[in-house]
């Protein structure tokens, strides 16, 4: 489950982070942000920005060329 969708499918490195972090910046600590990418380079640059700014990668997977990535605010 999660709390909020953010669509960054079609935007390009390093939009899908950038976005991320705004969006999680408003949520609550533990609550859960669906993020929908297809750049590829998003495989790379989501986990790491989830390391270098605390928050849980808590999941990702592969659809195509879709990649949704689960992310829990940090607390």
């Amino acid at each position: 489950m999660w709390d909020e969708d953010l669509d960054a499918r079609d935007l390009r490195c390093p939009l899908p982070a950038l976005r991320a972090q705004k969006r999680l910046a408003r949520l609550s600590p533990g609550k859960v942000l669906r993020v929908l990418a297809t750049d590829p380079m998003a495989r790379i640059d989501i986990p790491h920005f989830c390391t270098e700014t605390g928050h849980r990668l808590l999941e990702s997977h592969e659809n195509g060329v879709e990649i949704t990535f689960l992310i829990q605010a940090r607390g």
